[in-house]
């Protein structure tokens, strides 16, 4: 029963996408693109039903028994070494199966109804079940090698997915830097997995007796033993495993990628970017967590880090006006929130804000989708205003996804970021890096609430429908034919806020199908139910979730971490830690309020020289983008036309033609001795057996003498 469950978890989102993807385009006509939705769907809900019910025979065993391993056929087998399929199911990939089919069957049924227009709507639903299937892989798979397909995987699948509307050459630059950001990360899990491989090789004097000397169970145990012997060893293991995660995890300075990553459709964004991939880094940790506990030095590195990008995306979603940037850089700033846990030891709480998290920042996500798919694609939030007359089901459930991130009791946010915050200021496994990042975070709580008020304050609340007061020339660039250039002050504006359609509604007979100027006449409608039920279900799941899986201890006992004797047990109880979350939480709303009361300042609006400096700097990431992107680009460039003139033209060619010169001139020099002269040649052999004599009669007698 197991084995059927667990290949089942794995293979139907496989067999879905591959069914999709070589058919799809000849069912869709017979089927429509409602039948097509079922067969997208359906795989993934089946996959979440097998996931609850090995969830349910996890639960039925002991805490120190809670884990299943089922071994198929090797896909690699080289000199005794072997590498098989084999999947485990234990507490950490579980949750991880339930987070990832479960959420991603609600986004799924979601993009039924988001993507209903999308001419390439089979294929959109194939790289989303492909996705799934490489993201199960990744999560649980018992060895090494089939962690990194799966990384890859959705890798690829990101691309994929990001470019999306490919023709648009904004999504094409968003899905390569996704792509090339994350093979930073990717090589330094490589440089990981040898040097794992290396240390557990030299305990096992040659390796396991069933040569798997990359699966988990193997591992754990032999590389605890190699890191006791070499401290060193885990360190070095250990920011190799940080760089990868960083990579798909998005912290500084590898967090790029995500906010570009905004140009690809919305259910992509909460699936991809909120639900699962950004956070198989946290999860590659807490499964590698024996690695951290055994090096202070790189856990005080995950603590710092994850401390710097929660502050830093935070400062920067303050500056942005497009709704999806704000729940973007609120992603990457979250993500810092998760690897400051693992970083403070807490293990368990980076898991427990990843689901959390999943749960309302799909909420946001999906709801955000459904303003811009009600605002007929429009993202900046300086066209909305009083949404919440016209949207009254996406303005409930964003209000509880908006109250849950910023950290309001009882709702799930509140649960995760009070044991992170908890466990950095209690312990110090990281030595004071823990306190410091710990008090970071309370100050990043507080931002959180600020600019998710000001987020739900400007498309929700007010008196001012903006949206009326829009020429409709500037309202969506495409539909009116008119060219970004005709509004200068919107220049900037154009690429972020009106990707949706563009790529593929060229024509201007097409446009009437995928856009229209908002007008003074214009009246936003509610979503259909394939897009309201799902932010019911998350909204639901962002209420009490937390509370359910923290009552108890529920979800710690759940999640134990695998060597908890190492380092001892942690405590996240520290004085006044309630009122200090709630105080931040509470200071970021009062703020957040008192800002945006009255709906968008004058400060903040089109004319962006009247910004403050401070804001357009926070629009600008200060700098750091433009740095990396732009002028890393540029400076590459330039450092490779240096290289080229001096280094291949100059010292490379250089030796090459210098050598070919030297050899040119000696062969010139002994050509002339060359003269065809037998009396010259006789006069040489005279000379160089005299020179011969000379020095055996001088040097060799002399120093034999000696």
């Amino acid at each position: 029963m197991y084995d059927t469950l667990l290949w089942s978890i794995v293979l139907l989102p496989l067999i879905g996408a591959t069914a999709l993807g070589l058919f799809g385009s000849q069912l869709q006509p017979i089927l429509g693109k409602r039948g097509v939705g079922v067969l997208a769907v359906l795989p993934i809900l089946l996959a979440f039903v097998c996931g609850l019910l090995l969830t349910q025979e996890l639960l039925g065993m002991t805490e120190a028994g809670r884990r299943i391993l089922v071994t198929g056929p090797d896909w690699i087998a080289v000199n005794g070494f072997r590498m098989p399929f084999e999947w485990v199911a234990d507490p950490l990939s579980m949750t991880m199966v339930l987070i990832i089919t479960g959420i991603g069957a609600l986004i799924h049924i979601y993009a039924t109804g988001y993507m209903a227009e999308d001419r390439d709507y089979t294929r959109f639903f194939a790289y989303l079940n492909l996705f799934v299937a490489a993201m199960l892989v990744l999560v649980l798979g018992n060895n090494l090698g089939l962690l990194f397909v799966g990384w890859e995987g959705v890798g690829l699948c990101s691309y994929l997915l990001i470019g999306f509307w490919y023709k648009d050459r904004a999504n094409s630059a968003a899905a390569n830097k996704a792509f090339i950001a994350n093979r930073i990360g990717d090589w330094c899990l490589m440089l990981a997995m040898f040097l794992i491989a290396v240390a557990v090789l030299k305990q096992l004097a040659g390796g396991p007796p069933d040569g798997r000397v990359l699966s988990f169970d193997v591992i754990m145990p032999n590389l605890l033993a190699a890191m006791k012997a070499e401290p060193g060893l885990a360190t070095a293991i250990g920011l190799l495993l940080f760089g990868a995660a960083a990579g798909k995890s998005a912290q500084f300075p590898l967090y790029v990628w995500l906010p570009d990553a905004m140009a690809g459709p919305t259910p992509v964004s909460a699936l991809i970017h909120a639900a699962t991939m950004v956070t198989s880094g946290v999860v590659l940790l807490t499964r590698m967590n024996i690695v951290f506990q055994m090096s202070p030095v790189a856990s005080a590195v995950v603590c710092g880090i994850g401390a710097f990008t929660a502050l830093f995306a935070a400062l920067v979603a303050l500056g942005q006006t497009d709704i999806k940037k704000v729940l973007a850089y609120s992603t990457v700033s979250q993500l810092g929130f998760m690897f400051i846990g693992v970083g403070a030891g807490g293990y368990w709480s980076g898991m427990f804000h990843v689901t959390t998290h999943a749960f309302f920042k799909a909420l946001l996500f999906l709801g955000a989708g459904a303003v811009i798919h009600a605002m007929l694609h429009e993202q900046d939030m300086r066209r909305y205003g009083n949404l919440r007359k016209y949207l009254p089901i996406t303005f409930g459930t964003m209000v509880v996804g908006w109250l849950a991130i910023s950290g309001v009791m009882p709702l799930a946010g509140f649960y995760s970021k009070e044991v992170i915050l908890g466990y950095a200021l209690a312990n110090d496994h990281a030595g004071q890096v823990s306190q410091i990042a710990g008090w970071t975070g309370l100050f990043v709580a507080a931002l959180t609430a600020l600019y998710m008020t000001r987020l739900t304050m400007l498309t929700f609340f007010g008196d001012q429908e903006r949206w009326r007061s829009a020429e409709p020339a500037v309202a969506h660039a495409h539909a009116t034919s008119v060219a970004p250039a005709a509004v200068p002050e919107l220049d900037e504006a154009f690429d972020d806020r009106h990707r949706f359609y563009t790529a593929y509604s060229p024509e201007p007979e097409e446009e009437d199908d995928h856009g229209h100027a908002l007008t003074k006449d214009f009246t936003p409608k509610e979503v259909g139910p394939s897009m309201w039920v799902p932010l019911v279900v998350l909204a639901a799941l962002s209420l009490a979730g937390g509370f359910l899986l923290y009552q108890n201890h529920t979800f710690q006992h759940w999640l134990q971490p695998f060597e908890p004797a190492v380092i001892g047990k942690l405590d996240y109880e520290y004085p006044n830690l309630l009122a200090l979350s709630l105080g931040a939480a509470a200071a970021g709303l009062v703020l957040g309020f008192l800002f945006y009361r009255n709906g968008l300042p004058q400060d903040q609006g089109w004319n962006e020289a009247r910004w403050s400096p401070f804001r357009r700097a926070a629009r600008d990431q200060f700098g750091f983008d433009r740095l990396v992107s732009q002028d890393g680009s540029e400076g590459a460039r330039d450092l490779a036309g240096v290289l080229n003139r001096w280094v291949d033209g100059g010292l490379i060619t250089g030796a090459v033609d210098g050598s070919a010169t030297a050899a040119g001139g000696i062969g010139e020099l002994f050509r002339r001795i060359q003269t065809g002269a037998v009396r010259f040649y006789a006069l040489m052999m005279l000379l160089g057996g005299l020179a011969l004599i000379a020095w055996f009669v001088f040097v060799v007698q002399n120093g034999g003498a000696q």
